[in-house]
Parts: C-alpha cells; sequence; structure tokens
C-alpha cells in the first residue's frame, strides 16, 4: 500500500520516499538532502476491500493515461454534486492506476493531492517542492505561489515520468495558474462535476457510471468471502441496488458483519424502503441501514457519524476523534476518547467510512453524500451541538507547529468544509468560535497568502455583520488580512487597511496600548511600501516617540520602529536623519544585544547602506568591511549573512568606482 511517508516492503518496487516537511522519517526513508529515486508524496488512499478495475465501465482509463495526457474521472449518468451517484468510485480508480504505474516503474515521481480548494492545491505543491529540493532549489520556504511556479516549471522541462493526482476537485478557479504540464508527465483528476475542470486544457473526461452486472457481481463474491452462502441470492440484491457501487459497500459491510444472507438483507432493505423517497435512490436506504448497524456495534457511533458529517470527509485526522469534545459527543457528557474511536470502528464495520491506518494519525475518509444524508437526517438541535463539538474537536486537534505538514492541510480543509456549512453557527457568545482564528494564522503561518488574504476578508465581513466594526474580532481579522496583502505585494491596500485598524485600537485601547503602537508601526511600513515614504515618516516618528515613552529606549521593540524610521527617511530622501538613526540603533543594539548579534549585525548593514545613499562613500566602505568583519567572526566565513555582507562590500566597493575590485572580491574563498 501506499501510505504517507511509509516504505511498503509488499511493493515489489523498492520505495523511495520524501517525508513531508516536519515529519519524522522513518527507518529507511530518504534524506531531503539528496534526492532518491523513485520519490512519493502525499497520502495515496488505500483500495477498498473487494475493489473492482472496472473494465467494462471505465475501459478506457489505462489507453488515456499516457505520458502528456490529462485525464479527468466525473460522475456518470449526469449525477450531480450532491446526487448518491457521484460517489462511484472515483478516487478508487485513480488510488489504482497509480498503484499500477508505481508497480510497473512506468513514474519516477508520484504525487497525490487533494484538490478541495486552492490552498490544500497549494500546500500539497509545497510538500512536493519540499521533498524535490535539490532539484527545485529556493522552494523549502517562501510564499506558496512562487514555490508551485518552480515546481510547475520543473515538472515541465524533466525528463522523468511523473503521475500528478489532484482528487477531489471542486472549481476550476481552484487550479488557476496551477496547471501542471509536460511531456513526461501524466495529470489524473477526479472531480464532482464535470465542470470543476478547466475546459481549456484539453482534458480528456471519463465518466464513472454504475457497476455494470459483471462488475457488480464480482464485488458482491469478493465481498462475501466467509460464507459461500451469503452470496446466494446476490444478483438479485445487485439488481435491487441498481448497481450502485455506494449502495454495494454497505449493503456488503452489513451482511458480512452480521452473517446476513443476501435475501435476509434484501427483506430488510424492502422494510426501510418505506421510509424514504424513492428519488433518493438504493443508497438513501442503504446508508441508513448501515448506520443502524454501526450503532448497534458501538453505541454512540450516530454522534460520530454526525461529527464526521461536517467535516471535509476526503481526509479526517484520526487525532479529531481522540479530542474531548468527541468523547462528549458521544457520551452526551462524559469525556470518552476511546469510546469514540470505537465509534469510527462501528461505522467503518458497517461500511459508512473507511479508516486510513498507514498514516499518522490515522485518517477517516467517508463518502460525501453519506454526510449529505447524515445532515438531512438531523434534528435542528442535533446538527447545532455536532456542529460546534466539531468545531471543538478541529481546534483541540489543531497541532502547534508545523504548519505546511499534511495534517495541518487536512484540518484547514476540515475548517472549510465546517464553515460552508455551519454557517453563522460558529459565531456565538458575541465572538468568533476560535477555530476561525486558528485556521486563518495556520494559513498565515504556511506562507499561504493568496488564499489567506481571501479568508481573512471573509471573516472580517462575516464578524463585521455578526459582531460590530469595532468588536476585537472585527479588529484582528481586519490586522490579518492587511498583513496577508502585505505579503502578496498589495502594499496599498494594506495601508488602507492597518489605517482602519489604528483607528479600532485608538479607540479600543488608546494611544499608549502597545497594540496601537505596532498597529502605528505595520502602517508606516505599508505607506513605504506603497511609494508615500514622506507619509511613512510622520507616522513612524511619532510611533517612535510613543514607543520610547511606552516601552523605552532599550525594548526590542523600539529599537524596531527605530530601524522602520531610518528606512523611512532614506526612501523619502532625508538621508542625513536616516545615517542618524541607524548610527542609533546600531550603537543602542550592541549595547543591549552585543555586537554579534544578528540583529545588531543586521543593523550595521543598514547603516553602510544610508551611507551610501547618502553620498558618503568613504564611511561606506569603512564600516562595510568592519560589518564583513564582525559577520565573519560571529558567524562563520560560509554563513549566508557573511556571502551577504563580503557582497553588499563589493557592491558598495562598485559604487565607489572600483568595479574591478568587486570581481575579485566576489571569487575570494574561505582559506
Amino acid at each position: 500500500m501506499l501510505s504517507d511517508g511509509v516504505v511498503q516492503r509488499s511493493e515489489p518496487r523498492p520505495l523511495a520516499v520524501m517525508p513531508s516537511p516536519g515529519a519524522v522519517s522513518p527507518p529507511g526513508a530518504v534524506s531531503p538532502a539528496a534526492t532518491a529515486w523513485p520519490v512519493r508524496v502525499g497520502a495515496v488512499p488505500p483500495l477498498a476491500e473487494g475493489f473492482t478495475a472496472r473494465p467494462e465501465t471505465v475501459p478506457a482509463l489505462e489507453a488515456e493515461l499516457v505520458p502528456g495526457a490529462a485525464v479527468a474521472l466525473v460522475p456518470g449518468q449526469g449525477a450531480g454534486l450532491q446526487d448518491w451517484l457521484g460517489s462511484c468510485g472515483k478516487t478508487q480508480l485513480a488510488v489504482y492506476a497509480a498503484r499500477s504505474l508505481w508497480r510497473a516503474e512506468a513514474v519516477d515521481l508520484l504525487i497525490w493531492i487533494g484538490a478541495v480548494s486552492r490552498a490544500s492545491v497549494l500546500s500539497g505543491y509545497l510538500q512536493a517542492a519540499a521533498a524535490l529540493r535539490p532539484l527545485t532549489p529556493g522552494t523549502s520556504d517562501g510564499d506558496a505561489e512562487p514555490v508551485a511556479g518552480r515546481l510547475l516549471d520543473w515538472l515541465a522541462g524533466t525528463a522523468r515520468p511523473w503521475l500528478m493526482v489532484l482528487d477531489d476537485l471542486r472549481a476550476a478557479t481552484d487550479i488557476e495558474d496551477l496547471w501542471p504540464r509536460g511531456p513526461a508527465g501524466r495529470l489524473l483528476i477526479t472531480a464532482g462535476h464535470p465542470a470543476a475542470v478547466p475546459a481549456e486544457r484539453g482534458a480528456v473526461l471519463l465518466p464513472v457510471p454504475v457497476f455494470s452486472d459483471r462488475e457488480a457481481m464480482n464485488y458482491l463474491t469478493d465481498r462475501l468471502t466467509a460464507d459461500p452462502d451469503q452470496r446466494n441470492g446476490a444478483i438479485d440484491l445487485a439488481y435491487d441496488l441498481r448497481n450502485e457501487p455506494i449502495a454495494l459497500a454497505h449493503a456488503s459491510a452489513v451482511i458480512a458483519d452480521e452473517g446476513l444472507s443476501c435475501p435476509e438483507y434484501r427483506e430488510r432493505y424492502a422494510n426501510w424502503q418505506v421510509r424514504f423517497t424513492p428519488s433518493g435512490g438504493p443508497a438513501a436506504v442503504t446508508w441508513a441501514l448501515s448506520a443502524d448497524c454501526a450503532e448497534r456495534l458501538s453505541p454512540g457511533a450516530s454522534g460520530i457519524l454526525a461529527l464526521t458529517a461536517f467535516l471535509d470527509g476526503r481526509a479526517i485526522p484520526g487525532s479529531v476523534f481522540a479530542t474531548a469534545a468527541a468523547g462528549k459527543l458521544v457520551t452526551g457528557g462524559g469525556v470518552d476518547p476511546e469510546r469514540a474511536w470505537r465509534g469510527v470502528l462501528g461505522l467503518e464495520r458497517a461500511g459508512l467510512l473507511v479508516v486510513d491506518h498507514t498514516t499518522a494519525p490515522a485518517t477517516a475518509r467517508i463518502p460525501r453524500p453519506v454526510q449529505a444524508a447524515a445532515r438531512a437526517a438531523m434534528s435542528a438541535e442535533v446538527a447545532q451541538r455536532a456542529m460546534r463539538a466539531a468545531a471543538d474537536a478541529l481546534h483541540e486537534a489543531w497541532p502547534e507547529s508545523e504548519p505546511r505538514s499534511p495534517v495541518a492541510t487536512d484540518l484547514r480543509s476540515c475548517v472549510a468544509a465546517l464553515r460552508h456549512i455551519a454557517g453563522d453557527t460558529l459565531w456565538s457568545d458575541g465572538r468568533c468560535h476560535p477555530l476561525l482564528l486558528q485556521a486563518g494564522r495556520s494559513l498565515d503561518d504556511a506562507r499561504l497568502t493568496g488564499p489567506a488574504a481571501s479568508y481573512w476578508r471573509e471573516i472580517y465581513r462575516s464578524s463585521e455583520r455578526l459582531l460590530e466594526p469595532g468588536h476585537p474580532d472585527t479588529v484582528a481579522a481586519a490586522n490579518r488580512l492587511a498583513d496577508a496583502l502585505m505579503l502578496t505585494g498589495q502594499a496599498a491596500a494594506a495601508a488602507t487597511w492597518y489605517q482602519w485598524v489604528l483607528t479600532g485600537r485608538l479607540d479600543m485601547f488608546g494611544p499608549d496600548h502597545p497594540g496601537t503602537i505596532a498597529a502605528t508601526v505595520k502602517l508606516g511600513c505599508a505607506l513605504v511600501a506603497a511609494g508615500r515614504p514622506a507619509d511613512a515618516v510622520g507616522v513612524l516618528a511619532g510611533a517612535l516617540t510613543d514607543g520610547e515613552r511606552v516601552h523605552g529606549p532599550d525594548h526590542p521593540d523600539t529599537l524596531h520602529i527605530t530601524d522602520q524610521c531610518a528606512i523611512a527617511c532614506a526612501a523619502a530622501g532625508e538621508f542625513a536623519e536616516a545615517i542618524r538613526l541607524c548610527r542609533r540603533s546600531l550603537a543602542d543594539r550592541e549595547r543591549v544585544q552585543g555586537p554579534r548579534d544578528p540583529a545588531t549585525l543586521a543593523a550595521s548593514l543598514r547603516l553602510a547602506d544610508a551611507y551610501l545613499a547618502g553620498g558618503q562613500v568613504r564611511d561606506a566602505i569603512a564600516h562595510a568591511r568592519r560589518m564583513l568583519a564582525d559577520t565573519e567572526q560571529a558567524l562563520g566565513q560560509d554563513h549566508p549573512e557573511t556571502v551577504r555582507a563580503r557582497g553588499r562590500l563589493a557592491s558598495i566597493r562598485d559604487a565607489a568606482g572600483k568595479g574591478r575590485l568587486r570581481t575579485r572580491w566576489a571569487r575570494r574563498r574561505p582559506a
């Protein structure tokens, strides 16, 4: 089985796996310092019991999925996103295709990405870029969009055969400018609707319908192996269930677990069928039979089903079920995480979800139609309780670090699904649920700047509508939005938002609050970036006065404000004042932090730049020499900051008309 970060010895082909950033490498895993082929990135779901390759209903997949091609598996028979027929085995066929190409050694690189949002696609690209770091330099950090661009450029030019799977693509806009291409590559997409696949890209659309009669019989035969007598009447059962894959999965799971025969299940199905509208189809009945079975197997499983109904069913980290919130939902009050996990396993035995035990933590996967049916069957009170429990569980399960890890990616997707369904439910008691702020911070920390800006704008609008413009949560969302806009290069828009935040904090806290001063500094920096340095000088000068009064002259925040004020002065052409402030900052940092502190060395570099900008070339060269010597002594000759200082001295010499010395200096090597 192909699994995230795990070498499977049952695979006939040696599996060299590049671990995700921050992940603990298992024994035998390849260090990211060197690329060892083949490489696999992302968690490939397991094949379901009784899987069939669909040779009759989807015969063209192997022929179409050739190097340079893009193939999209979509629901057949006109099934829409919410129809039961939409869950027809597209992901399972993609898993089979990926495994087959891997075993045949037809690909050297396999990338599996959950594509439920633009953020999740970019997260998958970040993980792939980190795994291929030696081949795509500069991709271990930085904003997601440029990193993704470098990865796509590499894929387009490499001769190594690769396969990328974008599983469960929801919207064509989510992969705008992110379409992988290359003559050596294969792209396989699963989508709930053909409209989710960009038409202009020329992908081959392969509809995935229900099973054929032969495929349905083969599936039931493979699933019902414990007792051959169970298979009697399988043909009639397949007919009753119209060969729907998801309905057959529910039925076979219950038959196998409870030791029923096919006729006995058909009788139970007929009795339950009268409770449901005919338009729902067979699966609208079989899921309820499975839910009833799961509750008998593990009392409280219905609570877990309610919890999962509001999350991203493609991948729910198992840590969510180990939370106190999940335990309380199952027990009705007490905390019992073990009972919650038993509920998960009960749902698995009843065929409602699948647990991938090869990931760490284990991952639960549940079809979206099952989730929709479960939500439709809930009372309003139960749904409200389940949504709040889901939010509490996600917040409780959130990792303290590793924002680019697969677990963080899946949790963010779960938050997106919960927000879409719950709407205003996550805004109560005069505040927004802390999960919403946590998810946004995770986008920020993962450097998913584009999705982060969109996310914070939505949170701000909801907060302004449901709380009030001056509410702390509203101001916090606006501040985060401004930060994200700065990172996306929209400095003018960010300055407008920082001005709004500053006004709000002045009203809330007054001018001497650290938060107000910090907002003033951010406004000044945004004005510099927006090409308004003269305005920034006044703003930052006021912030410096306030910072000295509130924090004192030696506080790190005051030193930071001094640096930003110097940068603004230099940008505004006030070079004498910029030099004065840089000298002051350097002297204060040498006294407070020491001459070898990285912040002190950075201040020294700023002073050299200020001298040069002010036309004091001799002073700039002299100071740059001193800066280089201090940096070499503090960090060593090979440190990136030392290289930077060496290059800065060379450029200063260049500006002084000594260009030939630059070449000599650039060639200098450590002794």
